[in-house]
């Protein structure tokens, strides 16, 4: 049986934490350094960076603030935000990320995902999504419409059809935010997160919207995901890593446990 992973996200503006509703409304909440630290040594599986203005400012990622949270984990760390070439990618990784996330450059040049497979290996590169419900129509038979530079520019691209090109491709994994739950504390968009599940082969993230530890269990399970990522609800302090892990363990949900 494969195990589940929990995975906590630092969204990061202006090198510092912070966290949104809908993609709107974001406020600073902390420094993401410290929580790095706080969540690894609480027993974290993986830690995901997001530098979330990158695209939409046409700029380079934040690569001190990387090199100072790769300091502090001995995890698996994945990077996203304004990733536009193989040197983007190189050089993140030499910052210490051990995965590399792309997602509106790539989604304006397919390419990227190619090219980055080849210079870094599937495995370290993952296709980030980020996903609004629509209507469905001829351009988005799935009802789910990729959106790109932060929540600011729907693209037509139907969410399943993208999920499916970015495999084929060399993306080794996807994460999938659904931006109609994110910060709601709702819970995850199972009907979406089940639907790219079912789709694709390689390992499925779902993002947006974790509330309650009942939210967790229902993505890995209901939904098919294979890790649950989480931000207000560590964020906040409501709940601790360790405890969401115990939690999901003693319901028969296959983790990494540090005993």
């Amino acid at each position: 049986m494969l195990t589940k992973r929990l995975i906590a996200c630092l969204d990061v503006r202006d090198g510092k934490l912070a966290k949104s509703v809908k993609f709107v409304d974001t406020k600073d909440i902390g420094d993401p350094v410290e929580k790095a630290r706080e969540y690894y040594r609480d027993g974290l599986d993986e830690l995901v960076f997001y530098d979330i203005t990158a695209s939409s400012d046409r700029r380079r990622i934040l690569l001190d603030v990387v090199e100072a949270v790769a300091a502090e984990v001995f995890i698996p760390l994945s990077v996203g935000g304004g990733i536009r070439s193989v040197s983007d990618a190189t050089d993140l990784r030499l910052a210490g990320a051990e995965k590399i996330n792309v997602n509106s450059a790539a989604v304006q040049r397919p390419a990227l995902i190619a090219e980055c497979a080849e210079a870094i290996g599937s495995q370290n590169l993952v296709l980030s999504m980020d996903i609004r419900r629509v209507d469905g129509d001829a351009n988005c038979p799935s009802g789910y419409e990729i959106v790109i530079d932060g929540g600011r520019r729907p693209m037509g691209i139907d969410a399943l059809q993208w999920a499916l090109d970015g495999e084929k491709l060399g993306a080794g994994e996807l994460v999938v935010n659904s931006i109609d739950a994110d910060g709601t504390r709702d819970g995850y968009e199972i009907t979406l997160t089940r639907m790219l599940s079912e789709a694709v082969r390689i390992p499925v993230i779902a993002s947006g919207g974790a509330g309650t530890p009942e939210h967790l269990l229902e993505v890995l399970e209901a939904g098919k995901a294979d890790a649950a990522l989480v931000a207000s609800m560590v964020h906040y302090g409501d709940y601790r890593v360790s405890e969401l892990k115990s939690w999901l363990h003693e319901r028969g949900v296959h983790m990494r446990m540090s005993w």
